[in-house]
């Protein structure tokens, strides 16, 4: 695998090694000991989860006040527009985002870890989009900030109205939500 490194240090872009022929392909989609490697640390991880959402679907910016998640998220069909925003006030990347483009093409994968809130955009006309998480979600400690926050800025590759679940059209701005010390 190899490890890109984003604006955001914390946050990784991992590219896996694929064989493809003309059978189809194989990659290796997770491995412990290189993932630790790769980010310094070794996570557990407790809970994956998968969704499937059409166009212009935006899921986020999503967090857990407790129980905090790290994320390592994937796109198996589709394409979508990923990111991460820090919402550790003791660091110097507090309120700065990451965006990466994650397809079934591509198969990146991009580790999102503790302290930042998460969220997505369906770019292709439908996509799964799978994440293994390192602590159980919590419906009580989850918090959602505003998807199109100024204070952040996201540049959101949009192509028309986006659609938003009741949950996300209620976030907040940063300056507002709870978040991390």
């Amino acid at each position: 695998m190899q490890i890109k490194a984003t604006r955001i240090p914390d946050v990784v872009i991992i590219e896996p090694k694929v064989f493809s022929d003309s059978r189809g392909f194989f990659f290796e989609s997770y491995n412990e000991s290189r993932f630790a490697d790769a980010i310094g640390s070794k996570v557990q991880f407790v809970q994956d989860n998968h969704s499937r959402s059409i166009k212009n679907v935006v899921r986020g910016l999503h967090y857990q006040i407790q129980q905090p998640q790290g994320k390592l998220v994937r796109v198996v069909c589709g394409e979508v527009f990923d990111v991460a925003v820090d919402l550790r006030r003791s660091s110097a990347t507090f309120g700065q985002w990451v965006g990466a483009i994650l397809s079934a093409e591509n198969k990146r994968q991009l580790w999102i870890p503790e302290g930042f809130a998460h969220g997505f955009m369906v770019i292709s006309e439908s996509a799964e989009f799978l994440y293994k998480a390192t602590d159980y979600w919590a419906p009580e400690h989850e918090r959602t900030i505003r998807w199109d926050d100024p204070e952040i800025g996201i540049d959101w590759p949009l192509q028309g109205d986006p659609l938003l679940s009741p949950k996300d059209c209620q976030g907040l701005s940063i300056s507002d939500a709870e978040t991390y010390k």
